[in-house]
């Protein structure tokens, strides 16, 4: 059984659309994981620094405290996260079980374009080639999905809710 959807990829892939969505149409609380972000980590971003996996230890560690209350709690949740490295990933399964990842990959263009364009966003577009960088896709063995981030957000959170509900 499926309790968490971690909804995963690169700045500007559409996490927060197609996560709230998910949530709404799975009836599930929604986490956007950028909000648990310190305040420190937040000004290095906007400075345009990438984060390294000092910067990120206490925010995962949020990140699977949260994963570990949705579970516990039976209620589960989606979540958006970048989930950017496998040990990440690994550290979110050890959180809880059932928790499952939605890839949304896009190319890089693409996303720069996207980031650019946003308003009110702590993360600049000069940080997309980073988290490129330390991007490791979505790997068979781990549960999941991957899908094109440039469909439709509605027809990505129709092939998400086609995917888990054949997981029953």
């Amino acid at each position: 059984m499926i309790a968490v959807v971690v909804v995963m990829g690169v700045s500007g892939s559409g996490k927060s659309t197609v996560g709230r969505l998910l949530a709404r149409r799975m009836r599930l609380p929604f986490l956007e994981a950028d909000d648990l972000h310190p305040p420190a980590n937040r000004a290095k971003m906007a400075a345009g620094r990438p984060l390294d996996d000092e910067d990120r230890r206490v925010w995962l560690a949020s990140l699977a405290a949260w994963i570990r209350a949705a579970t516990d709690s039976g209620r589960g949740g989606v979540m958006a996260c970048s989930a950017l490295k496998r040990e990440y990933r690994d550290m979110f399964r050890g959180a809880g079980e059932g928790v499952w990842f939605l890839h949304l990959t896009l190319d890089p263009v693409s996303a720069g374009r996207r980031v650019a364009g946003r308003t009110g966003h702590f993360m600049p577009a000069r940080l997309v080639d980073s988290q490129y960088a330390t991007l490791e896709p979505l790997r068979p063995d781990e549960p999941g999905l991957t899908v094109d981030a440039t469909a439709d957000p509605r027809a990505v959170v129709d092939e998400a809710a086609h995917a888990l509900r054949a997981l029953g």
